[in-house]
């Protein structure tokens, strides 16, 4: 993913974005010599001051056998994006896309025994389904118990975090505000989500005391 300096997301930047409920991305290993890559969509838990990752798999799961042959993969959770027509964005004209992307940098190791595995299922339990702390996996204990022979589980310790929030950071204020306008006229499924992420970067990075013209809330 190029990211540009105007682009970048710092740590406490991608963070945030993610603490907002996204926990779903997509899952890339190497598919070996003669195969492109393996992806599979996937939810997750993040362990951030760990440097680490948790999610399952269902043990047919082709991205397993990637993994067991080179355990180096990448997770892209990617959100809040729009396509930025040219007619918006003035001379020269050229169209573009809006988008937040956080890339991890991982190295997978499959986690196969069945306490591990209960385990993982209990921490994403813990996240994802809060409201019944009363459910939990114990290895040959009750329907979910007997369900883990067909699950693998994957701890990811992170290496490098990348992340990237394109909306047109070199834009003048005025120019911004516009295209945040354009955003709200349009107003199709995600371009609230994009138009949120535009103000919030232009915030971040300048001072709003005098702007030429807000936009329209």
């Amino acid at each position: 993913m190029l990211i540009r300096s105007w682009d970048r997301g710092d740590e406490d930047e991608w963070r945030a974005w993610l603490a907002e409920g996204r926990d779903f991305g997509l899952l890339a290993a190497n598919g070996g010599p003669g195969h492109g890559p393996v992806l599979v969509p996937t939810h997750f838990l993040l362990d951030a001051d760990r440097g680490e990752i948790l999610l399952h798999l269902a043990a047919p799961n082709p991205l397993l056998a990637a993994v067991r042959a080179d355990p180096e993969v990448t997770l892209a959770v990617t959100d809040d994006y729009a396509f930025a027509p040219g007619h918006w964005r003035g001379e020269p004209g050229t169209p573009t896309s809006y988008y937040a992307s956080v890339h991890f940098h991982a190295t997978a190791a499959l986690v196969e025994d069945p306490a591990g595995k209960a385990e993982i299922l209990n921490r994403q339990l813990g996240h994802f389904q809060p409201e019944t702390p009363q459910v939990r996996v114990a290895p040959g204990e009750g329907q979910l118990g007997r369900l883990l022979p067909g699950l693998t589980g994957l701890r990811l310790t992170v290496r490098e975090v990348r992340a990237k929030f394109k909306y047109d950071d070199k834009k003048p204020a005025a120019e911004q505000y516009a295209l945040a306008d354009r955003l709200a006229e349009r107003a199709r499924p995600l371009d609230a989500g994009a138009r949120t992420q535009l103000l919030r970067r232009h915030t971040r990075r300048t001072e709003r005391t005098a702007p030429a013209r807000r936009p329209r809330s």
